[in-house]
């Protein structure tokens, strides 16, 4: 099982930041794999890519 099911089984956290390389898009790439959105900010700081959907406010860092 991923982890990223794992997580969609519990329930996802969106205070927390998912690192990509653990928790890639499962379903869609590109997609949220928790509100199945496409729109999502784009932010970089410190060398770090950070992925922020819109709908729901999930982050990734990528």
């Amino acid at each position: 099982m991923s982890k990223l099911k794992e997580i969609q089984e519990q329930e996802i956290d969106l205070d927390k930041v998912y690192d990509y390389a653990e928790y890639p898009d499962d379903k869609v790439s590109g997609r949220c794999d928790n509100c199945n959105s496409a729109y999502f900010k784009s932010s970089v700081k410190s060398g770090i890519f950070l992925r922020e959907y819109r709908d729901c406010g999930m982050k990734k860092s990528i």
